[in-house]
């Protein structure tokens, strides 16, 4: 009769230990299934676009994916301007530039603009345009921030830590430089931002697309910010 009974015990503890112990165990472990999956910000096909590049010697790394809006994505959108296709049109408010092209359609990219009263706006042209342009801050600039913009009175050369980027039009009215730069920059977090001292910044990867399809001489019309 005592046998019969340890085996019983015996019994009953290994059924405990067969389906009992595993639950109390997994509760301690994170299955896969129960990992969290972080949904991709942008297509793969976009992030493809803002993926690593060497241009003129220089490395332009990644844009990280988590950093891109998908507002901010350049795309082909209905033309909300009005303006002649070739036309550039920069949008501070929603933060956006514009090329018109033919059929009611404008490429889009998204932007980062100046802060509020460092901005320009009205119509210009492109008087001219440079690949991993030279940098100097300017006077007013200096005068600002002498800290931050003293270094560099004398200028920076054009490269990967340069804060215009790979590429820079230059916009001109009445023949006259504005001082007011459309650029890349190595701040790709930036873009659909009021953060720079004026200027349009774009991530390094569409101010070269920008870059390829205008012409010196564009006209430029800067809305109101």
């Amino acid at each position: 009769m005592d046998l019969l009974l340890a085996a019983n015990v015996l019994s009953r503890r290994s059924l405990f230990t067969t389906l009992v112990l595993p639950l109390a165990l997994g509760a301690c472990v994170t299955t896969q299934e129960e990992m969290p999956v972080k949904a991709p910000r942008i297509a793969p096909t976009d992030a493809a676009r803002y993926g690593a590049l060497e241009d003129g010697g220089f490395r332009i790394p990644a844009a990280d994916p988590d950093d891109i809006k998908p507002r901010n994505v350049r795309q082909l959108v209905k033309d909300p301007t009005g303006q002649e296709p070739g036309t550039l049109v920069v949008d501070p408010r929603n933060r956006f530039l514009y090329l018109v092209q033919e059929n009611g359609k404008a490429l889009r990219y998204g932007v980062g603009v100046g802060r509020e009263g460092l901005e320009f706006s009205g119509t210009a042209n492109v008087g001219n345009k440079r690949e991993w342009p030279s940098w100097r801050p300017t006077d007013a600039m200096i005068a600002r921030e002498p800290v931050k913009y003293r270094p560099w009175a004398g200028g920076m050369a054009g490269g990967e830590t340069n804060p215009l980027g790979a590429r820079a039009l230059y916009l001109f009215k009445d023949g006259k430089d504005t001082l007011y730069r459309i650029h890349g920059t190595n701040e790709p977090w930036t873009i659909g931002e009021a953060v720079s001292s004026g200027c349009i910044r774009m991530m390094n990867q569409d101010v070269i697309d920008l870059y390829r399809r205008v012409p010196n001489g564009t006209k430029v019309v800067v809305l109101p910010g």
